[in-house]
């Protein structure tokens, strides 16, 4: 049941509106002053107030915002005789829900209770999203016990409350996103967006609209203006992945915001500040592109104020068993299946395979296995492994095309002609399969 306090001096006003709020099942609260209201607010925690504007022993705005001291997300209705511009702007500058004017409309007060609840309902929803996507990216969900993911935990804990910026590097498939997650929503500003970008994905102008939006007329298709990443971050952090592939050009406009902490859109005049955190991931040797002259060594620096090194699964097979667990509860969650048995010579094969597309390629090779399971064993013969490897190598030297051609129609075959579990296993995006399927013919 829900319980709603009424703060106001007039008997008369507290026994009608008991009257009225009582039919509707509701739990109701009294009190005749301020402190008193405070009082019965803090015993009790009504799911709503209604208050007095005009008390005796205090001015009604104070009242509020000693409940909202108490409780920010505290819902109060405020009424009153006094129908005056200037009470109503503060009351819902203090944090007020609604201002209705004496005497009260029943139904209109009915309509206000009940948009209340509504709005609370959905704040406690969106709260519990947040939790649970904050949940989702702790520590606790990057699996690994080896001495090179201990270190990666430390320098997480570390950088997570800072706004410095961080540079992540490692192979394709190590979880770098993960990792700028988990630091994301470890950090006091974890309600704030997490924005990703992925600069080997768009080309160089679009990327740079993509960063800093664009004002309308800007270029040909500009035909509304646009807000960029770094504005819509806000306060929260902008994850740039693939960093070694933005372009020179935009390399300097980067190293500016970095400096500066402001940016102009694409074809604005207007300056406008960032405060977001930038974390960069690459699975290149920025050092080795520097000495090409394709990256700029003072963006570099600008970037690596804090470097994470993800090392390679190949190097950490202890934490195979224990990835291969995760792995599967997620997969048997997605795909609705229950396999969970691993036999120890399975689980042997899969410590001792190279995996050269690192926890991505081991989610695959999973995935692949839970869709050909019969049952609730995971078998050898369902692991796109070296066997597998093996049946697609062409029997003569050809181009690397019909290599590519053949892989993508076997694959395609295998999934049955499932385009987003085949994009899983190749690591490709649905653009790109759809492009290569009209180009190479493919069957479906």
């Amino acid at each position: 049941m829900k319980s709603i306090l009424i703060i106001d001096d007039d008997p008369l006003i507290r026994k009608t509106l008991s009257s009225h709020l009582a039919k509707d099942k509701f739990e109701v609260l009294m009190a005749e002053d301020g402190g008193e209201g405070l009082e019965q607010y803090e015993q009790c925690l009504p799911d709503l107030v209604i208050l007095d504007i005009r008390l005796p022993d205090m001015d009604g705005l104070e009242a509020l915002r000693l409940i909202k001291e108490k409780n920010k997300n505290a819902s109060i209705i405020i009424m009153t005789a006094y129908d005056d511009m200037k009470t109503t702007v503060d009351a819902i500058k203090l944090g007020a829900f609604e201002y209705l004017v004496k005497p009260l409309d029943h139904v209109e007060l009915d309509l206000t209770i009940a948009k209340a609840f509504q709005v609370q309902n959905l704040e406690d929803k969106l709260s519990y999203l947040v939790e649970e996507k904050q949940k989702e990216y702790t520590i606790d969900n990057i699996i690994g016990r080896s001495p090179q993911m201990r270190e990666v935990f430390k320098l997480i804990g570390s950088v997570a409350p800072t706004r410095t910026n961080i540079l992540i590097q490692g192979e394709s498939g190590t979880g770098k996103e993960l990792v700028a997650k988990a630091i994301h929503y470890n950090s006091p500003f974890n309600r704030e967006p997490f924005i990703v970008i992925n600069c080997s994905a768009i080309t160089d102008t679009l990327l740079e609209s993509e960063l800093f939006g664009h004002v309308k007329g800007a270029f040909t298709d500009a035909v509304c203006e646009t807000k960029g990443k770094f504005e819509i971050a806000g306060k929260g952090t902008l994850f740039l992945d693939e960093i070694g592939d933005v372009s020179s050009s935009l390399q300097s406009k980067l190293l500016r915001v970095i400096e500066t902490r402001d940016f102009m859109k694409v074809g604005g005049e207007k300056v406008l500040k960032t405060e977001a955190r930038i974390i960069a991931a690459t699975n290149q040797n920025l050092r080795a592109l520097i000495e090409k002259g394709t990256f700029r060594e003072d963006l570099y620096y600008r970037l690596k104020v804090v470097v994470i090194q993800l090392p390679p699964l190949r190097s950490k097979k202890e934490d195979i068993p224990e990835l291969v667990g995760y792995l599967l509860e997620k997969i048997n969650n997605e795909l609705r299946r229950n396999v969970k048995k691993v036999p120890p010579p399975v689980m042997e094969i899969l410590k001792e395979h190279t995996w050269r597309g690192n926890v991505r390629e081991l989610e695959n090779a999973l995935t692949r296995a839970v869709i050909l399971a019969k049952g609730d064993v995971l078998l050898e013969e369902n692991l796109p492994l070296e066997g597998a490897e093996k049946k697609i190598l062409p029997r003569e030297l050809v181009p690397i095309k019909d290599v590519e051609m053949n892989y993508i129609q076997h694959v395609l075959t295998e999934m049955r002609g499932n385009k987003t579990k085949t994009c899983r296993i190749l690591q490709i995006s649905r653009p790109t399969l759809d492009k290569k399927i009209k180009e190479y013919d493919l069957k479906i």
